[in-house]
């Protein structure tokens, strides 16, 4: 991709910040920082099969939330540079509306790549920011090149049947932004045979999907066949990271913005009230002019009253109007203090920070939602749109005009799913379902019944 960022760029964070100094190869990817809940949300690894990465990559992880007694299972997959903790609180808020409902949290193989272990050390900010860490260079990573849709569905099965237990519980398969797409992806799957939507008893789709689903946000669908074939072969050139952030003066890693932005959310939640740690080495365009607490800064960063993007922000609040270190005061339907929660654990991962190129390409092309040549010769297996037999639900914000609930109707009429719920709330931007507090989220509210009512 060129030019700023996607409709889908940025998952868990926003377009601003500053590029990090050179890495050096580092320690391994450690445990990130547990909170008290971390025993009661497991953050479990899955094995998958071999995808030709480093030692360590050939797995899956999946943040449980709620019940293991549960009877049914909703296992939801985050979008664009989002990962496992984008879904922790409102999987939270549904297992307490739902009883017998467990929440999986998804994180790609990409997670493995991450290296979390400044997390567990007395200064985060000097581990990252001064290039102690341990980063993929795109000239050393070839093996991404093959970690597209195709590689992605197949690990997502080994989650959905994990899941299942050998068919003895439901599981509901959803999805945020692209995450919707990758659900629908899966449903219409053909796995030797067998269609992905005989494992699941339904389908949630949040703010995204497919056929046009995010027509309404103006931004392109890059899958005409010359497009993607000039995309390809840049892949094959090794551009292998998807690096949308550098295109806006990010820094040239395709982890920076995702670093800092997790540090962020690392500081706000650990000290909300401590003097920001990062504000002083933030450029001075991006710095607040006036000192602010960790809590402020973070808020300053994903709140839509600063003029940020509809699909990068959050109704929050504003820096409160005096003190010698400003505060952040809460006034809108997503406190910071929920963001910061989601940011920290029980694993820091909000963000994933090696997005590969071909899942885009992937994803793109699986938007007409059909067995097409092009979606053929990409090894995507999209051979049951229509024969789809479960129940959908779609929810969408402001984010992209009408669109994904238009679209989910059209997936619905053109297959054999007996009935779909849709949902609407204006009044939220594309990240406030993942985080907004409970007396103030739709997607909860209408979501939870939705659930309830499969049988």
């Amino acid at each position: 991709m060129t030019g700023g960022p996607s409709r889908r760029a940025v998952l868990g964070g926003i377009v601003g910040g500053l590029a990090l100094t050179s890495a050096v190869t580092g320690p391994a990817s450690g445990a990130g920082r547990r909170d008290p809940g971390a025993d009661r949300e497991p953050y479990v690894p899955l094995a998958v099969g071999a995808g030709g990465g480093p030692a360590g990559t050939d797995r899956v992880h999946v943040l449980k939330v709620g019940p293991d007694t549960a009877h049914t299972v909703l296992v939801l997959v985050p979008g664009m540079f989002g990962a496992a903790n984008d879904f922790r609180l409102l999987a939270r808020d549904l297992v307490r509306a739902v009883p017998g409902v467990q929440v999986w949290a998804f994180d790609r193989r990409e997670e493995n790549l991450a290296d979390r272990a400044g997390f567990t050390t007395a200064d985060p900010a000097a581990y990252y920011l001064d290039g102690h860490y341990r980063s993929h260079d795109p000239a050393d990573s070839a093996f991404a090149a093959r970690w597209g849709l195709a590689r992605t569905v197949a690990d997502l099965r080994t989650v959905v049947d994990a899941a299942s237990r050998g068919g003895r519980r439901r599981v509901v398969l959803g999805g945020h932004s692209w995450g919707a797409t990758t659900t629908m992806a899966y449903a219409a799957w053909d796995f030797d045979g067998h269609p992905g939507h005989r494992d699941l008893a339904g389908l949630v789709l949040v703010d995204g999907g497919v056929r046009g689903a995010f027509d309404g946000t103006g931004q392109p669908i890059h899958n005409a066949p010359e497009e993607v074939r000039e995309r390809l072969a840049a892949i094959d050139g090794g551009a292998v990271f998807d690096l949308t952030l550098s295109a806006v003066g990010l820094g040239s890693r395709a982890e920076s913005t995702q670093i800092w932005y997790q540090l962020a959310g690392w500081y706000a939640h650990t000290d909300p009230q401590g003097r920001s740690v990062l504000q002083p080495r933030m450029p001075d365009a991006l710095r607040p002019p006036v000192p602010v607490t960790n809590a402020g800064l973070l808020g300053t960063l994903v709140d839509t009253g600063f003029g940020w993007p509809n699909d990068i922000s959050v109704h929050s609040g504003h820096l409160a109007d005096s003190g010698d270190v400003r505060g952040w005061i809460d006034t809108g339907i997503t406190p910071v203090s929920r963001v910061a929660t989601a940011y920290a654990g029980p694993e820091p991962t909000v963000w994933e920070w090696y997005w590969p190129a071909r899942l885009s390409v992937d994803l793109d092309v699986t938007d007409p939602y059909a067995d097409t040549g092009l979606a053929r010769s990409l090894g995507l297996r999209l051979f049951h749109t229509a024969d789809l037999d479960t129940p959908l639900y779609a929810f969408q914000t402001s984010y992209a005009k009408g669109t994904i609930v238009s679209a989910a109707r059209e997936v619905v009429a053109n297959s054999r799913i007996p009935y779909g719920t849709y949902e609407t709330d204006n009044g939220m931007n594309h990240l406030d379902p993942l985080f907004a507090a409970p007396a103030h989220n739709t997607l909860t509210r209408t979501l939870a019944p939705f659930l309830a009512g499969l049988r």
